[in-house]
């Protein structure tokens, strides 16, 4: 969902490995030496930044790879001024006799980490993939170990997202809009001046530094979710410098926030009637007996919820399941139907008063551990970087309206979405991009991307993808028939087949493959 992007719903569940979120504990070990990387230019658009594109990456030996710190301009505008660190993790060719060069990865968010992303490399690429290319990933400006965005305290933050998410009259629209601009105004506060400069464009031009760093003349690249925002913003700032690309479950440039809103609320709402009927199918699903049933059943409890919060135990600091909770662990698992099972148990016990287990969903959708503190700070990047890269509008009776409208396509998540991005309305920072309407990309003059988007994925709907391939002057389209959030190495090899011979050998998937 915009307002919330699991790191667990990103990738597989290799994620959940160690994620060491410490710096010092990736920056510990013994120094690598590496072939010698000369300087390269920098491309059009990057004008002053020759010192960057100039630098040697001092790689040194980490848990699950090899680890270094790129530094890269705070402000591109003025790239003789601050500079920050962005923490990379290189896991080196299994084959290096054979090794073919480095494909960098992005699991999304905005603000999941492709440091631990990365370290997953085992499940995240195919085996071929994995002994012939280097995986790097790296935490994008802000997030994680690279110069993290800080905006609230975890209370604070457990209060923002426990909060009301869909407002029922105008004196909870008030309290909903206070809420929303409270939480802008501390990121105002507290975040420091590196917060006007954690857009999409800003990561795509740290993102073609890291390139030429490597030693790469094409960066090789594998993004999903949001990192196909990312990938295909690089294409359009660096379209001659696109390798091999595959776009993962695509959020297209050119959506506008309303269009966003909408379009994860139908996403969600297809996820969730899918959901609904392997429920029924299960046998004895507490919700009903039918798809309609299962689906009114859950706005039910969540208007239930929302009036009387319900008891959980195992956590000091949330000691209530509030609607907003409740919503954000019934999202997380439409994200990948191994989850479904938990959710059907989850929803039978918070219908028995125990909402305990739909917590622990929403922890792991939030980054969250059960004593109340947060592994990384996804949760605020997400709306740093939103709040950068599209205009929205403060207004609350075009929200109303917007929450309104939405029930005929999404009656279950249409409001939810659509009152979810009011926190950008009050930004205290703007960007090119937040005050102009939305632009096609085009990636004229690239290579070929592989474009790969899921029928019944809740966060990126298959048209999305769809519209991106339309866009893009050259591209593929790999379509997936079935549930869960995006495709490759998490479906069959119809998919996983394809994508990996246009990694080894650069042949392009035929264009319309349906798997």
């Amino acid at each position: 969902m915009r307002r919330v992007a699991p790191i667990a719903a990103l990738a597989s569940a290799a994620l959940l490995l160690s994620s060491c979120s410490a710096v010092e504990d990736l920056f510990n070990r013994d120094e690598v030496k590496p072939a010698s990387v000369g300087p390269q230019t920098p491309p059009a658009g990057m004008e002053g930044t020759e010192q960057f594109y100039a630098q040697d990456l001092k790689w040194q030996s980490c848990q699950g790879g090899q680890c270094a710190q790129l530094t890269v301009p705070q402000d591109y505008a003025k790239p003789d001024g601050d500079t920050i660190q962005i923490s990379v993790l290189r896991v080196p060719a299994s084959k290096q006799s054979r090794r073919i060069g480095a494909l960098v990865v992005n699991p999304g968010g905005p603000g999941g980490s492709g440091v631990d992303y990365a370290r997953a490399a085992d499940f995240i690429v195919g085996s071929g993939v994995r002994e012939r290319f280097d995986v790097v990933g790296f935490d994008p400006r802000g997030v994680g170990r690279s110069a993290p965005i800080d905006c609230v305290s975890d209370a604070e933050l457990d209060q923002f997202l426990g909060a009301e998410q869909t407002p029922d009259d105008p004196a909870e629209e008030q309290a909903f809009a206070a809420n929303a601009k409270g939480f802008a105004e501390k990121c105002g506060a507290n975040a420091g001046p590196l917060l006007g400069h954690v857009s999409t464009v800003d990561a795509a031009k740290d993102m073609d530094i890291l390139r030429a760093r490597l030693g790469e003349t094409q960066l090789n690249y594998l993004g999903k979710s949001y990192g196909t925002y990312l990938g295909a913003t690089y294409a359009d700032l660096f379209p001659k410098l696109v390798g091999r690309f595959v776009l993962d479950g695509v959020v297209a440039p050119d959506l506008t926030s309303a269009e966003v809103n909408l379009g994860q609320a139908k996403g969600f709402e297809t996820a969730t009637r899918a959901w609904a009927q392997f429920c029924i199918d299960k046998g004895n699903c507490p919700l009903g007996s039918t798809v309609d049933g299962v689906m009114q059943g859950i706005r039910d409890f969540l208007a239930q919820v929302d009036k009387t919060p319900l008891p959980k135990t195992g956590d000091t600091a949330v000691t209530e399941l509030t609607e907003g909770w409740a919503s954000t662990g019934i999202a997380s698992a439409m994200y990948d139907e191994g989850m479904w099972d938990a959710l059907v148990e989850a929803m039978r016990a918070a219908l028995q008063g125990d909402g305990s287990d739909l917590m622990g969903l929403a922890n792991s959708y939030a980054d969250r551990q059960p004593n109340g503190g947060y592994s990384g700070n996804i949760m605020e990047v997400i709306y740093a970087v939103n709040c950068l890269d599209k205009p929205e509008s403060a207004d609350i009776p075009e929200h109303e309206a917007l929450a309104e409208a939405s029930k005929k396509e999404a009656p279950t998540w249409g409001p939810f979405l659509a009152w979810s991005s009011l926190t950008c309305g009050s930004w205290p920072v703007k960007t090119e991009r937040s005050t102009e309407p939305p632009k096609k990309v085009t990636a004229e003059g690239a290579e070929p991307i592989v474009v790969v988007g899921t029928t019944r994925d809740p966060a990126t709907p298959y048209e999305w993808s769809e519209r991106l391939h339309d866009q893009l002057a050259k591209s593929s389209l790999i379509t997936y028939d079935g549930d869960g959030h995006t495709a490759y190495m998490r479906s069959n090899s119809c998919v996983d087949k394809p994508i990996d011979e246009f990694y080894l050998k650069g042949t392009l998937p035929k264009d319309g493959l349906k798997c």
